[in-house]
């Protein structure tokens, strides 16, 4: 029988925002003494956290909230960590009646720049908040940044990529959430024709054809991985890269999980709603990524997720991007 503190950290989704809670798990299990560590997040992201040593227990959420709520009354939890901060953690936190704290969510503040472009941001990271909600248990920061756990059942053989990427490769994830986190695909095509290393674009199933497209300017340089391998052998790719270049999205966070160099692409959202890329202390932030936004634009950012189209139809957050700077951005980490 357990008999020190049993803890429940929540955060339902995404990649990227479970990615930020990781320091979180870390934190807890090497600063308190015989600590039990819990985690709930919707079944369709367990693998960003599957080999996660810093958690003892994982739940999952498949739907069914009165059944996820009846199998978590069993743990008998000493402290709720609510890391999403919606009606359903609400609801869980109200029915488990243990002791909760909750990490500022920004929404307001969010809806007002976005809706309005009046920034009252706080400018503090979702990560940085995050670690925030559990000071009152007497954890710090420990500075280290993000984690990203993968099996040797995950690593992509050598074998598997072409013999002209072995020695290095740039890895751009090409893929995103919705239509105005991307780069549109001519513009995709002019930053792999400018960067001079071998490329691998990386993204699901649902970028596959995309991915051809851009390969076929040059078979050879370009690889299309989209849609070829699982989660968790993507983020290998990203691993093995020497530079990646990345939209909003959750491969952006697990590069710097990684510590690889992020070339960060940004559209219809923006580091202006404290979700940069995230290294850990303020020295291993240094010259470790460039985010790429598209100045003076009244109307970015224009959401907190992303859209299917730009609402005023001109999409100049991305059309506007400067391709060529990027790709010498690309060359100057991979120099580097």
């Amino acid at each position: 029988m357990h008999t020190g503190l049993k803890i429940l950290v929540i955060r339902f989704s995404s990649i990227g925002d479970i990615l930020f809670t990781t320091p979180v798990f870390r934190c807890l299990k090497q600063q308190l003494q015989d600590v039990e560590v819990h985690f709930l997040c919707k079944k369709s992201f367990k693998d960003v956290t599957r080999y996660n040593p810093y958690i003892d227990k994982f739940h999952y959420f498949e739907g069914d909230l009165s059944e996820t709520i009846r199998a978590l009354k069993a743990e008998q939890f000493d402290y709720i960590i609510d890391l999403h901060k919606n009606f359903r953690t609400a609801r869980i936190k109200w029915a488990l009646k243990s002791q909760s704290v909750t990490f500022e969510k920004e929404t307001w503040r969010k809806w007002l720049l976005t809706k309005t472009g009046i920034n009252k941001m706080t400018g503090k990271h979702i990560t940085q908040r995050s670690l925030d909600a559990i000071a009152s248990l007497g954890v710090v920061d420990d500075g280290k940044g993000l984690d990203y756990f993968l099996s040797v059942e995950d690593e992509v053989p050598f074998s598997d990529l072409p013999t002209s990427h072995l020695a290095g490769f740039v890895a751009i994830v090409i893929g995103a959430s919705y239509a105005t986190k991307k780069l549109p695909v001519d513009q995709l095509k002019q930053l792999c024709e400018e960067i001079p290393y071998p490329i691998i674009l990386i993204g699901g199933p649902e970028d596959a054809k995309e991915g051809e497209v851009v390969a076929s300017i040059d078979a050879i340089k370009i690889y299309n991985a989209c849609g070829k391998f699982s989660l968790n052998q993507s983020a290998d790719l990203v691993r093995k890269a020497k530079v990646v270049v990345s939209h909003d999205t959750g491969l952006q966070y697990a590069a710097c999980a990684f510590n690889k160099p992020v070339v960060a692409i940004w559209g219809a959202t923006s580091p202006k709603l404290d979700v940069a890329p995230y290294y850990g202390s303020s020295s291993l932030q240094e010259g470790k990524f460039e985010n790429f936004i598209v100045p003076n634009l009244s109307c970015q950012p224009c959401s907190n997720y992303g859209t299917k189209k730009c609402p005023k139809g001109h999409f100049k957050c991305m059309r506007n991007q400067d391709v060529k700077r990027i790709a010498a951005t690309v060359v100057k980490f991979w120099r580097a």
